[in-house]
């Protein structure tokens, strides 16, 4: 009779390897059955009012009852989004440490010489979130009504207007950029901490203008309190019908977005990221909820980690081109 061979050495480690791998994904596998055991936080690197921080909000309460636990949202502003992102980046990766970030995470790497986290390694995509057009914004008491008046008046007074944007790197103020040059005009640009700051200064009469997302100004538009002179995106917005697109008024291929993409630090465990992106998926699909944010001005995505991986991959390269291509240098 003859006995069981023993293993080999390359045998032994393959088999030590499993070993180690599959309780790896049993401790993976525990660890989000338990989860989560305590408050999640979730950083959004702007400050209060703009869409990131919206988007935040309505998830983040309906996430944390899908989760039977608690989502904190705890705002990070500065440095156009960089603080934020580079505190999530360096947090502990055990799901407790999330991010929600906007177009600023795909557009800094080409705007800024230096930047505290890497956008293709830092960070394992949960959900692709959701997208808005960008506005071009006049208070109403300037008295500008369209597109054609505001670059007349810029051209006949160059140091008369200024802008606000949600901060650098943010599309708004790239948009702004562009825009200055597409209509060969000059206005001042003033960086603000996020959406909810740029939109009080225009609303208080601090800025003239401002270049934002749709969600934080939309109330306004629709109460009166701030005029619409165009909408960047590929068309006209549902219940803004009388807002032109950039491109109808021949400024062509002038389509800016601001998505928000729900991320977590690297080496988070598979089996917590996939627990997240299934209930922020389901979340963002329910009627009820995909209508209130549609309503307050966002078009739902809900993709999965793919989707958000592949925004990453693909803007990261565009943005930097268009940043090359505006004349734009790295601060």
């Amino acid at each position: 009779m003859t006995g069981s061979r023993p293993a080999s050495p390359s045998r032994r480690a393959v088999l030590k390897a499993g070993g180690v791998l599959a309780v790896a994904a049993l401790a993976g596998e525990a660890r989000a059955a338990g989860y989560p055991e305590r408050p999640i936080k979730v950083i959004v690197p702007f400050a209060p009012g703009g869409p990131t921080d919206i988007m935040a909000r309505i998830l983040g309460t309906h996430l944390g009852e899908a989760l039977g636990g608690t989502i904190v949202v705890e705002n990070r502003p500065g440095g156009g989004g960089n603080i934020g992102i580079g505190i999530a980046a360096h947090a502990d990766a055990d799901g407790y440490t999330l991010l929600i970030t906007s177009s600023a995470y795909v557009v800094n790497p080409g705007l800024y010489a230096k930047i505290p986290y890497d956008p293709a390694k830092d960070f394992a995509p949960i959900a692709e979130l959701g997208t808005s057009p960008n506005v071009i914004l006049v208070n109403p008491k300037l008295g500008i009504n369209s597109v054609a008046d505001l670059v007349a008046r810029a051209r006949a007074n160059p140091d008369e207007l200024n802008y606000a944007s949600p901060g650098l790197g943010t599309t708004p103020h790239l948009a702004g950029e562009l825009f200055k040059i597409s209509g060969q005009i000059q206005m001042t640009h003033v960086p603000f901490s996020g959406a909810g700051p740029a939109i009080q200064a225009i609303l208080s009469g601090t800025t003239q203008v401002a270049f934002a997302a749709l969600p934080p100004a939309h109330s306004h538009i629709e109460s009166g309190a701030l005029k619409a002179l165009a909408i960047t995106g590929t068309h006209r917005w549902f219940d803004l019908q009388d807002v032109p697109t950039m491109i109808e008024l021949g400024y062509k291929d002038f389509v800016s977005d601001t998505f928000q993409g729900f991320l977590a630090p690297t080496n988070t465990p598979s089996s917590i990221v996939a627990l997240l992106s299934a209930k922020s998926i389901a979340i963002l699909k329910t009627p009820k909820i995909a209508e209130q944010l549609r309503n307050d001005g966002f078009e739902v995505l809900a993709n999965g980690p793919d989707g958000m991986r592949k925004r990453i991959a693909d803007e990261v390269p565009k943005w930097r081109d268009i940043i090359a291509k505006a004349g734009i240098k790295p601060v």
